[in-house]
């Protein structure tokens, strides 16, 4: 289910969900492999600064596709150095070591699935101001642009219709 505000970006996408989401836009490239479980030991691994990090994480992601798998170093290389960018960006808009906020610091408070999400209030229990308790109705909130449709409008609208189906054909 996709609502306008996660599609207007106006959600900021919890650390725990930013790389799957680098990878299904096509930042990170999906079809390169090992890169999910690499991705995360690079960015849950400890830097004492933004600047350690900037220097250590794309090093890391080469240095483990040169060692230990070197035929997808050598023909891969351009994926290789893409993934390495977009995992320091997505470390650097999630990660912030001067302020001790790591990796899965702060639990994902969107959906309702892996946290409470919505229902931390929208549980029925907690009361408004004027006495009426609040509505577990996702319409109060979100205008659903799709729920169940396969091939959902919306993707084309934003412009990531071409993008999913390149990843559905590598």
């Amino acid at each position: 289910m996709h609502t306008a505000s996660q599609a207007r970006g106006g959600v900021s996408v919890a650390a725990a969900h930013a790389r799957a989401q680098a990878m299904a836009l096509g930042q990170i490239p999906a079809t390169l492999p090992f890169i999910k479980r690499t991705s995360v030991e690079v960015l849950r691994s400890e830097y004492k600064t933004s600047e350690e990090a900037a220097q250590k994480i794309p090093l890391a992601i080469q240095d483990y596709y040169r060692r230990s798998h070197s035929d997808i170093y050598q023909s891969r290389s351009a994926d290789i150095e893409q993934a390495a960018k977009a995992l320091l960006n997505l470390y650097n808009e999630n990660v912030f070591p001067e302020l001790k906020v790591g990796w899965g610091t702060y639990a994902n408070n969107l959906g309702h699935t892996d946290f409470p999400g919505c229902f931390r209030c929208h549980d029925e229990a907690h009361i408004s101001w004027d006495q009426k308790a609040i509505t577990q109705n996702c319409n109060t909130c979100h205008e659903l642009i799709a729920v169940s449709e396969v091939s959902p409008g919306i993707l084309s609208t934003l412009g990531l219709q071409d993008r999913i189906a390149n990843l559905q054909t590598r």
